[in-house]
Protein backbone atom coordinates (compact mmCIF):
# COMPACT_ATOMS: atom_id res chain seq x y z
CA UNK A 1 0.00 0.00 0.00
CA UNK A 2 1.69 3.32 -0.86
CA UNK A 3 0.39 4.61 2.72
CA UNK A 4 -0.43 2.08 5.36
CA UNK A 5 -1.66 2.81 9.36
CA UNK A 6 0.98 1.06 10.47
CA UNK A 7 4.71 -0.61 9.66
CA UNK A 8 7.05 -2.55 10.92
CA UNK A 9 10.10 -1.56 13.38
CA UNK A 10 12.36 -3.63 13.83
CA UNK A 11 15.60 -3.71 12.52
CA UNK A 12 18.62 -5.85 12.75
CA UNK A 13 18.76 -5.13 16.42
CA UNK A 14 15.47 -6.71 17.48
CA UNK A 15 16.26 -9.38 15.46
CA UNK A 16 19.57 -10.00 16.77
CA UNK A 17 18.16 -9.87 19.95
CA UNK A 18 15.01 -12.68 19.36
CA UNK A 19 17.81 -14.96 18.21
CA UNK A 20 20.00 -14.33 21.61
CA UNK A 21 16.60 -15.48 23.41
CA UNK A 22 16.09 -18.48 20.55
CA UNK A 23 18.95 -19.59 21.18
CA UNK A 24 19.17 -19.45 24.96
CA UNK A 25 15.91 -22.06 24.55
CA UNK A 26 14.41 -20.26 27.45
CA UNK A 27 11.20 -18.45 26.51
CA UNK A 28 9.14 -17.42 29.52
CA UNK A 29 9.14 -14.90 31.80
CA UNK A 30 12.66 -14.25 32.97
CA UNK A 31 15.58 -11.84 32.96
CA UNK A 32 14.73 -9.75 30.11
CA UNK A 33 11.37 -9.00 31.44
CA UNK A 34 12.54 -7.73 34.60
CA UNK A 35 14.85 -5.77 32.88
CA UNK A 36 12.84 -3.77 30.34
CA UNK A 37 10.74 -3.81 33.50
CA UNK A 38 13.30 -1.94 34.73
CA UNK A 39 14.10 0.56 32.15
CA UNK A 40 10.68 1.11 31.36
CA UNK A 41 10.21 2.60 35.07
CA UNK A 42 13.38 4.41 35.17
CA UNK A 43 12.44 6.01 31.60
CA UNK A 44 9.10 6.92 33.09
CA UNK A 45 10.91 8.17 37.32
CA UNK A 46 7.99 5.75 38.81
CA UNK A 47 9.46 3.16 41.03
CA UNK A 48 7.90 -0.42 39.79
CA UNK A 49 6.56 -1.51 36.24
CA UNK A 50 5.33 -4.98 35.88
CA UNK A 51 4.92 -6.20 32.56
CA UNK A 52 1.94 -8.52 30.91
CA UNK A 53 1.25 -10.04 27.98
CA UNK A 54 -0.85 -6.60 26.82
CA UNK A 55 -2.29 -3.32 26.81
CA UNK A 56 -5.78 -4.82 27.74
CA UNK A 57 -4.01 -7.00 30.48
CA UNK A 58 -2.52 -3.94 31.82
CA UNK A 59 -5.69 -2.38 32.22
CA UNK A 60 -6.99 -5.28 33.62
CA UNK A 61 -4.20 -6.13 36.17
CA UNK A 62 -4.28 -2.68 37.28
CA UNK A 63 -8.43 -2.26 37.50
CA UNK A 64 -7.91 -6.00 39.34
CA UNK A 65 -5.33 -4.11 42.07
CA UNK A 66 -7.62 -1.85 42.79
CA UNK A 67 -9.96 -3.97 43.69
CA UNK A 68 -7.79 -6.24 46.08
CA UNK A 69 -6.51 -3.10 47.85
CA UNK A 70 -6.65 -3.61 51.88
CA UNK A 71 -8.07 0.03 52.17
CA UNK A 72 -10.95 1.28 50.44
CA UNK A 73 -10.78 -1.11 47.38
CA UNK A 74 -13.06 -0.73 44.35
CA UNK A 75 -15.76 -2.79 44.71
CA UNK A 76 -18.97 -4.03 42.68
CA UNK A 77 -21.74 -1.10 42.14
CA UNK A 78 -19.01 1.85 42.40
CA UNK A 79 -19.09 4.48 39.62
CA UNK A 80 -16.09 4.97 37.50
CA UNK A 81 -15.91 8.17 35.48
CA UNK A 82 -14.72 7.44 31.56
CA UNK A 83 -14.98 9.22 28.24
CA UNK A 84 -17.00 8.29 25.34
CA UNK A 85 -14.27 7.54 23.08
CA UNK A 86 -11.66 5.02 23.91
CA UNK A 87 -10.54 1.40 22.91
CA UNK A 88 -12.76 -1.53 24.11
CA UNK A 89 -10.57 -3.00 27.00
CA UNK A 90 -10.93 0.63 28.65
CA UNK A 91 -13.79 -0.56 29.71
CA UNK A 92 -14.51 -4.15 29.80
CA UNK A 93 -11.88 -4.71 32.79
CA UNK A 94 -14.10 -2.45 34.66
CA UNK A 95 -17.14 -4.24 33.92
CA UNK A 96 -16.17 -7.68 34.85
CA UNK A 97 -15.39 -6.14 38.04
CA UNK A 98 -19.07 -4.99 38.45
CA UNK A 99 -18.41 -0.89 38.20
CA UNK A 100 -20.66 1.35 37.02
CA UNK A 101 -19.91 3.20 34.40
CA UNK A 102 -20.62 7.31 33.79
CA UNK A 103 -19.74 8.10 30.54
CA UNK A 104 -18.51 11.66 29.65
CA UNK A 105 -18.72 13.11 26.28
CA UNK A 106 -15.43 13.95 24.52
CA UNK A 107 -14.61 17.94 22.97
CA UNK A 108 -13.91 17.62 18.92
CA UNK A 109 -11.22 19.73 18.50
CA UNK A 110 -8.86 16.68 21.01
CA UNK A 111 -10.85 13.89 21.13
CA UNK A 112 -10.04 13.85 24.85
CA UNK A 113 -12.62 14.13 27.90
CA UNK A 114 -14.61 17.29 28.31
CA UNK A 115 -13.09 18.13 31.79
CA UNK A 116 -16.00 20.78 32.36
CA UNK A 117 -18.38 18.04 32.43
CA UNK A 118 -16.51 16.27 35.62
CA UNK A 119 -18.02 18.27 38.82
CA UNK A 120 -21.61 17.27 36.77
CA UNK A 121 -20.69 13.36 36.52
CA UNK A 122 -19.74 12.89 40.30
CA UNK A 123 -21.82 11.21 42.76
CA UNK A 124 -21.74 9.53 45.84
CA UNK A 125 -21.02 6.69 44.28
CA UNK A 126 -18.12 7.58 42.50
CA UNK A 127 -15.29 6.10 43.07
CA UNK A 128 -12.77 6.59 40.21
CA UNK A 129 -11.46 8.24 37.06
CA UNK A 130 -10.39 6.62 34.10
CA UNK A 131 -8.16 9.60 32.10
CA UNK A 132 -7.50 8.66 28.50
CA UNK A 133 -4.96 10.35 26.25
CA UNK A 134 -6.54 9.61 22.47
CA UNK A 135 -4.17 8.53 19.83
CA UNK A 136 -0.89 10.72 21.37
CA UNK A 137 -2.47 13.52 22.15
CA UNK A 138 -2.28 14.47 26.35
CA UNK A 139 -5.54 15.09 28.30
CA UNK A 140 -5.76 16.99 30.53
CA UNK A 141 -4.49 14.98 33.01
CA UNK A 142 -3.34 17.43 35.55
CA UNK A 143 -6.86 18.70 35.72
CA UNK A 144 -8.36 14.86 36.53
CA UNK A 145 -5.50 14.50 39.20
CA UNK A 146 -6.29 17.43 41.12
CA UNK A 147 -10.03 15.98 40.19
CA UNK A 148 -8.96 12.93 41.91
CA UNK A 149 -7.83 14.33 44.16
CA UNK A 150 -10.01 16.87 45.68
CA UNK A 151 -12.72 13.88 45.82
CA UNK A 152 -10.39 11.06 46.90
CA UNK A 153 -10.68 9.12 43.53
CA UNK A 154 -8.53 6.81 42.04
CA UNK A 155 -6.89 8.05 38.76
CA UNK A 156 -6.25 5.38 36.48
CA UNK A 157 -4.68 6.41 33.52
CA UNK A 158 -4.80 4.33 30.03
CA UNK A 159 -2.06 5.19 28.24
CA UNK A 160 -1.82 2.69 25.54
CA UNK A 161 -2.09 4.79 22.89
CA UNK A 162 -0.34 8.01 23.88
CA UNK A 163 3.36 6.87 24.78
CA UNK A 164 6.18 9.14 24.98
CA UNK A 165 3.48 12.15 25.10
CA UNK A 166 3.54 14.90 27.71
CA UNK A 167 2.06 17.22 29.60
CA UNK A 168 3.73 20.12 31.54
CA UNK A 169 7.04 18.57 30.98
CA UNK A 170 5.42 15.09 32.45
CA UNK A 171 5.39 12.17 30.65
CA UNK A 172 1.72 10.92 30.22
CA UNK A 173 0.80 7.62 31.73
CA UNK A 174 2.80 9.19 34.92
CA UNK A 175 -0.22 11.30 36.14
CA UNK A 176 -2.50 8.04 37.48
CA UNK A 177 -2.12 5.68 40.67
CA UNK A 178 -1.69 3.89 37.60
CA UNK A 179 -0.60 4.35 34.16
CA UNK A 180 -1.13 1.25 31.82
CA UNK A 181 0.68 0.87 28.23
CA UNK A 182 0.48 -1.33 24.77
CA UNK A 183 3.58 -2.55 23.27
CA UNK A 184 1.07 -3.82 19.56
CA UNK A 185 2.22 -4.04 16.55
CA UNK A 186 1.13 -0.32 15.56
CA UNK A 187 1.86 1.46 18.75
CA UNK A 188 4.84 3.77 19.48
CA UNK A 189 7.25 0.52 20.71
CA UNK A 190 6.09 -2.92 19.79
CA UNK A 191 7.32 -5.85 21.59
CA UNK A 192 5.34 -7.91 19.26
CA UNK A 193 1.91 -8.42 22.13
CA UNK A 194 2.66 -6.77 24.96
CA UNK A 195 1.88 -4.64 27.85
CA UNK A 196 2.68 -2.77 30.97
CA UNK A 197 1.80 -0.90 33.92
CA UNK A 198 3.42 1.26 36.01
CA UNK A 199 3.36 2.83 39.57
CA UNK A 200 4.62 4.00 42.41
CA UNK A 201 1.84 2.12 44.82
CA UNK A 202 4.27 -0.48 46.76
CA UNK A 203 1.17 -2.41 47.27
CA UNK A 204 -0.20 -1.97 43.86
CA UNK A 205 3.11 -3.14 42.43
CA UNK A 206 2.81 -5.89 44.71
CA UNK A 207 -0.63 -6.97 44.02
CA UNK A 208 -0.22 -6.36 39.84
CA UNK A 209 3.05 -9.03 40.31
CA UNK A 210 0.63 -11.40 42.13
CA UNK A 211 -2.32 -10.90 39.73
CA UNK A 212 -0.36 -11.26 36.48
CA UNK A 213 0.85 -14.50 37.71
CA UNK A 214 -1.87 -16.86 38.79
CA UNK A 215 -2.51 -15.42 42.16
CA UNK A 216 0.14 -16.88 43.96
CA UNK A 217 2.69 -15.27 45.73
CA UNK A 218 6.31 -16.52 43.90
CA UNK A 219 7.83 -13.65 42.84
CA UNK A 220 6.92 -11.48 45.77
CA UNK A 221 9.70 -8.79 47.60
CA UNK A 222 10.84 -10.19 50.88
CA UNK A 223 9.00 -7.57 52.54
CA UNK A 224 5.64 -7.78 50.32
CA UNK A 225 2.73 -5.97 52.40
CA UNK A 226 -0.38 -8.43 50.82
CA UNK A 227 0.37 -11.51 52.48
CA UNK A 228 2.37 -13.28 55.29
CA UNK A 229 4.95 -15.37 54.79
CA UNK A 230 4.71 -18.52 56.39
CA UNK A 231 8.37 -20.10 56.14
CA UNK A 232 6.78 -23.48 54.62
CA UNK A 233 9.16 -23.27 51.33
CA UNK A 234 7.45 -26.19 49.98
CA UNK A 235 3.46 -24.88 50.28
CA UNK A 236 4.86 -21.08 49.61
CA UNK A 237 6.10 -22.19 46.04
CA UNK A 238 2.27 -22.63 45.39
CA UNK A 239 0.57 -20.86 47.81
CA UNK A 240 -2.10 -19.01 45.76
CA UNK A 241 -3.84 -15.81 47.48
CA UNK A 242 -5.62 -13.65 44.52
CA UNK A 243 -8.10 -14.68 41.96
CA UNK A 244 -4.78 -14.24 39.39
CA UNK A 245 -4.37 -15.10 35.67
CA UNK A 246 -2.09 -15.91 33.52
CA UNK A 247 -1.13 -12.56 31.29
CA UNK A 248 2.65 -13.03 31.70
CA UNK A 249 5.05 -12.06 28.66
CA UNK A 250 7.70 -14.13 27.29
CA UNK A 251 11.51 -13.24 26.90
CA UNK A 252 11.25 -12.86 23.36
CA UNK A 253 8.82 -9.74 23.97
CA UNK A 254 10.96 -8.59 27.53
CA UNK A 255 14.43 -8.61 25.25
CA UNK A 256 12.63 -6.59 21.96
CA UNK A 257 11.33 -4.05 24.49
CA UNK A 258 14.72 -3.09 25.48
CA UNK A 259 15.77 -2.62 22.02
CA UNK A 260 12.74 -0.62 21.30
CA UNK A 261 12.82 1.59 23.90
CA UNK A 262 16.68 2.38 22.86
CA UNK A 263 14.72 4.01 19.87
CA UNK A 264 11.60 5.43 21.59
CA UNK A 265 13.14 8.96 21.19
CA UNK A 266 14.03 9.54 17.97
CA UNK A 267 10.97 7.49 16.66
CA UNK A 268 8.77 9.78 18.50
CA UNK A 269 11.10 13.16 17.44
CA UNK A 270 10.14 11.56 13.87
CA UNK A 271 6.54 11.36 14.36
CA UNK A 272 6.16 14.71 15.53
CA UNK A 273 8.32 16.39 12.51
CA UNK A 274 5.35 14.43 10.84
CA UNK A 275 2.99 16.02 12.58
CA UNK A 276 4.36 19.68 11.90
CA UNK A 277 3.56 18.49 8.56
CA UNK A 278 0.36 17.34 8.92
CA UNK A 279 -0.65 20.50 10.88
CA UNK A 280 1.18 23.26 7.85
CA UNK A 281 -1.03 21.57 5.42
CA UNK A 282 -4.43 20.88 7.28
CA UNK A 283 -4.97 23.32 10.17
CA UNK A 284 -6.43 26.01 7.74
CA UNK A 285 -8.48 23.87 5.89
CA UNK A 286 -12.10 24.62 6.68
CA UNK A 287 -13.08 21.10 5.47
CA UNK A 288 -12.03 19.94 8.37
CA UNK A 289 -11.40 19.08 12.55
CA UNK A 290 -8.17 18.00 13.47
CA UNK A 291 -6.59 17.67 16.58
CA UNK A 292 -5.69 20.98 18.91
CA UNK A 293 -2.25 19.77 20.27
CA UNK A 294 -2.43 19.98 24.77
CA UNK A 295 1.23 19.36 25.98
CA UNK A 296 3.60 17.40 23.38
CA UNK A 297 1.66 14.75 21.50
CA UNK A 298 3.23 11.33 20.59
CA UNK A 299 1.31 11.66 17.42
CA UNK A 300 0.26 7.85 17.00
CA UNK A 301 -1.94 8.84 13.97
CA UNK A 302 -3.76 11.98 12.13
CA UNK A 303 -7.40 12.01 12.86
CA UNK A 304 -9.61 14.07 10.81
CA UNK A 305 -13.36 14.81 11.08
CA UNK A 306 -15.24 16.04 7.99
CA UNK A 307 -17.34 19.36 9.07
CA UNK A 308 -20.71 18.59 8.20
CA UNK A 309 -20.71 22.08 6.71
CA UNK A 310 -18.13 21.74 4.33
CA UNK A 311 -20.47 19.77 1.46
CA UNK A 312 -18.46 16.93 1.63
CA UNK A 313 -19.14 13.36 2.91
CA UNK A 314 -17.03 10.68 4.50
CA UNK A 315 -17.69 8.62 1.99
CA UNK A 316 -16.56 10.77 -0.45
CA UNK A 317 -13.54 11.34 1.28
CA UNK A 318 -12.95 7.60 1.05
CA UNK A 319 -13.81 6.67 -1.91
CA UNK A 320 -10.61 9.27 -2.95
CA UNK A 321 -8.55 7.88 -0.45
CA UNK A 322 -8.67 3.97 -1.32
CA UNK A 323 -8.43 5.17 -5.21
CA UNK A 324 -4.88 6.58 -4.08
CA UNK A 325 -4.18 3.54 -2.18
CA UNK A 326 -4.33 5.48 1.35
CA UNK A 327 -5.48 3.28 4.33
CA UNK A 328 -7.84 4.76 6.92
CA UNK A 329 -9.76 3.57 10.05
CA UNK A 330 -12.56 4.22 12.72
CA UNK A 331 -10.97 6.76 15.33
CA UNK A 332 -9.78 4.58 18.16
CA UNK A 333 -13.54 2.54 18.83
CA UNK A 334 -15.24 5.81 18.08
CA UNK A 335 -18.30 6.16 20.22
CA UNK A 336 -18.43 3.52 22.80
CA UNK A 337 -21.96 3.15 23.20
CA UNK A 338 -22.92 3.17 19.49
CA UNK A 339 -21.56 -0.77 20.28
CA UNK A 340 -23.99 -3.76 20.49
CA UNK A 341 -21.65 -4.65 24.07
CA UNK A 342 -22.88 -1.79 26.09
CA UNK A 343 -25.92 -4.00 26.54
CA UNK A 344 -24.03 -5.84 29.24
CA UNK A 345 -23.10 -2.89 30.94
CA UNK A 346 -24.25 -0.69 33.67
CA UNK A 347 -23.82 2.42 32.65
CA UNK A 348 -25.83 6.23 33.10
CA UNK A 349 -24.07 9.42 30.95
CA UNK A 350 -23.87 12.88 31.50
CA UNK A 351 -25.93 14.16 28.56
CA UNK A 352 -26.26 12.72 25.72
CA UNK A 353 -22.10 12.42 23.69
CA UNK A 354 -22.99 14.73 20.45
CA UNK A 355 -19.27 14.82 20.02
CA UNK A 356 -18.61 11.79 20.45
CA UNK A 357 -21.29 10.79 17.91
CA UNK A 358 -19.76 13.28 15.44
CA UNK A 359 -16.30 11.76 15.18
CA UNK A 360 -17.85 8.51 15.63
CA UNK A 361 -20.30 9.51 12.34
CA UNK A 362 -17.62 11.73 10.12
CA UNK A 363 -13.93 11.55 11.49
CA UNK A 364 -11.33 9.05 10.91
CA UNK A 365 -7.71 8.37 11.07
CA UNK A 366 -4.49 8.29 8.89
CA UNK A 367 -1.35 6.43 10.01
CA UNK A 368 1.71 8.14 11.43
CA UNK A 369 5.16 6.20 11.23
CA UNK A 370 8.56 6.67 13.11
CA UNK A 371 10.18 7.54 9.33
CA UNK A 372 9.53 10.66 7.23
CA UNK A 373 6.15 10.68 5.40
CA UNK A 374 6.31 13.73 3.58
CA UNK A 375 5.71 12.41 0.16
CA UNK A 376 2.58 10.71 1.77
CA UNK A 377 1.38 13.57 3.68
CA UNK A 378 1.58 15.85 0.60
CA UNK A 379 -0.04 13.71 -1.46
CA UNK A 380 -2.78 13.05 0.98
CA UNK A 381 -3.57 16.57 1.00
CA UNK A 382 -3.48 16.88 -2.80
CA UNK A 383 -6.21 14.03 -2.99
CA UNK A 384 -8.31 15.67 -0.48
CA UNK A 385 -7.94 19.05 -2.65
CA UNK A 386 -9.25 17.36 -5.65
CA UNK A 387 -12.46 16.88 -3.66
Amino acid sequence: MFYDLASPTFGDEEHAALNKVIESGYFSMGKYVAEFEQQFAKYHDKKHAVMVNSGSSANLIATAALCYKKDSPLKAGDEVIVPAISWATTYHPLQQYGLKLKFVDVQLNSLNIDISQLENALTKDTKMIVGVSILGNPAALDVMREFADKHNLYFLEDNCESLDAELNNQKTGTFGDIGTFSFFFSHHISTMEGGMLITDDDELYQLALSLRNHGWTRGQPEDSCIYDDKQDDFNEAYRFILPGYNVRPTELSGIVGLEQLKKLPEFTAVRRKNLALFHQLFADDERFIIQDELGKSSAFCFPIIVKKESGLTRAQVFAALKKADIGFRMITGGNFLRHDVIKHYQWSSVGEMRNADYAHDHGFFIGNHPFDLTEQLTTLKSVLDTL
